[in-house]
Formats: structure tokens, sequence, C-alpha cells
């Protein structure tokens, strides 16, 4: 399904204030099996002075009210895969707001030493400026997850509503990040599915407008972004297109990107069969940042 845009200038200054939200975290859960089919699960070999940062962007399709929803399937997918393959970073599109709990339960158990931050951002529907519902009466929208390795620094979360949406879509997209003091910034966002020149403006408009914010705020840390962009890589436009200078990305073959800052290098990437539980593939990549 998509989740989608859609309002115009009068939305600017709202998409331009950032809601920040200190992060708790949480512990526990059970386990799932996997069955995915990685081309290179390993992580990279690093300097001393690196730190590798495993993404697993995933776009769920669990809202219910899409032709791909397969029940919550998708869910327990995406804990299997989080039990296999252990990412440090988790940023989902399509989701339910509970979808977030059942994956930071996942995340904290997978890393029990650790505390896991989590931030979620709700679609907005155009004509109430309500949030969008799942069939579940939940609300539903973008989310991330972040492994915190040293809960005393500190952690903070940011969304907005683009100030560029689809008039022809009942939804508004938006975008959410986790700031990781002294590390690094994890985002998302499901950009508009229906006008690919209006999902690579809402591209650039997070990448050269939002980013830059943040990282002046806390630093100037890297960027780690999990995203379904909704560009592909050969169209045009292509999400190549939306990119700052320095930055790199990987993708799927199709929709879904992990986009890095300069100073942050994608190592590798695997394409994970999701078994028809959602339409699209998972994405892993294996990013290093370099030390100070």
């Amino acid at each position: 399904m998509r989740v989608q845009l859609v309002r115009g200038l009068r939305r600017a200054a709202a998409a331009a204030s950032f809601l920040v939200i200190c992060v708790g975290c949480l512990g526990g859960c059970a386990a799932d099996r996997a069955a995915s089919d990685p081309t290179n699960v390993s992580r990279p070999t690093i300097g001393p002075d690196e730190t590798t940062v495993r993404v697993l962007q995933l776009n769920l399709c669990n809202s219910g009210r899409a032709e791909c929803y397969s029940g919550g399937r998708a869910v327990s997918m995406a804990v299997a895969l989080v039990h296999q393959h252990r990412p440090d970073m988790v940023s989902l599109n399509e989701v339910c707001r509970d979808d977030l709990r059942v994956l930071k339960q996942a995340m904290s158990a997978t890393f029990p030493s650790a505390a896991v931050a989590s931030a979620f951002t709700a679609a907005k529907d155009r004509p109430t400026q309500a949030p969008v519902r799942c069939q579940n009466g939940q609300q539903f929208g973008d989310g991330t997850l972040v492994v915190v390795s040293s809960p005393a620094r500190g952690f903070r979360s940011y969304s907005g509503v683009y100030p560029v949406q689809d008039p022809h879509d009942p939804e508004d997209r938006v975008w959410v990040c986790i700031h990781l003091a002294t590390r690094f910034s994890a985002c998302t966002t499901h950009t508009a599915s229906t006008n690919t020149t209006i999902a690579l403006n809402q591209c650039r408009y997070l990448l050269n407008s939002v980013v830059p914010r943040i990282g002046h705020r806390d630093g100037g840390d890297p960027i780690i972004l999990g995203a379904d962009l909704n560009l592909a890589p050969r169209g045009s436009p292509s999400p190549q297109q939306c990119l700052p200078t320095g930055y790199q990305r990987t993708d799927d073959g199709a929709l879904q990107n992990v986009v890095v800052s300069p100073g942050t290098e994608v190592r590798s990437h695997s394409v994970i069969d999701m078994h028809g539980t959602t339409d699209h593939p998972g994405l892993l990549v294996d990013v290093v940042l370099s030390g100070p």
C-alpha cells in the first residue's frame, strides 16, 4: 500500500518544525526463525577507528487495507530477520504503531545488554489532518529503531510532514529520525507513490533541508536513511538525483534505498526474500562509520 502526502504550502511551516522527544528503551521478547536468502550476511572487515552499523530496511504493507497485506505475517517475518541478522538499525514503512513495539522487543532480545530507541510518526489524512489509521484502528505510518550502546549519552527523535504533497492523494507523507548523541542519526521516510516528481522533491527536502538542521543541532554526526523512496534506480527521475554531494546510496533493485552522508560508507548489501508476506523485499546493508 502507499502512504501519501498531500499538503500544500500552508503546511510548510509545520513541516519545518521538529518534534523533539526523549526516548526510552525496553527489553525482552520471544524469538522466531527466519527465512531469507541474502547474498552477503557477514559483517565487513573494518579498521580500528571504524564502526559497522547493520541496517535492515523494510516496507511491511501492514495497514490491513492494501492488497499486499498478509494478515500480519510480514511483522513475524521482520522479527525473524532481526533475530537472524542482528541489525543495529531497522527502518520501517507502512506499519501500524504497535508493530514498532513488537520489533523493539525483538531487538531488545537480540541485544540484551543494550537499549533500543524507537520513533514512529503517522501519515496524515489530508481532509481531516487526523492520523491515518490501520484497519485495526492503530495509527499508520513510518518508524525507525536503533540499538543504543550507551543510553547515558542520550537520544532524541525528530519528525515532520513534507511541505509538498500530491493533491490527488488523501494522505500526507512524513519523515522521522532518531539522533544518537556522538554517533549518527537514523532516519526513514516513505515518499509519494503516485507522482515521481513529488517523490523526488520530498527526498531532496529531507536530505537538503531537514538533515542539515538535525546535523547542525547535534554536532554534524552522520546520517543513515533507510527508506522506500518510490524512485526506481533506472527511472527518470532516479533516487540518485536527490542525493547531495558526497552522499552514497544502495538499493534493492526497485524502490527501497539506504542512503548515507559523507564520512560514512556503504560496505555491503543484500536483498532478502520476504516470501510473500509483503510486496517489497528486505534490504540489509552494512554501513561503516569512520572514527573521529
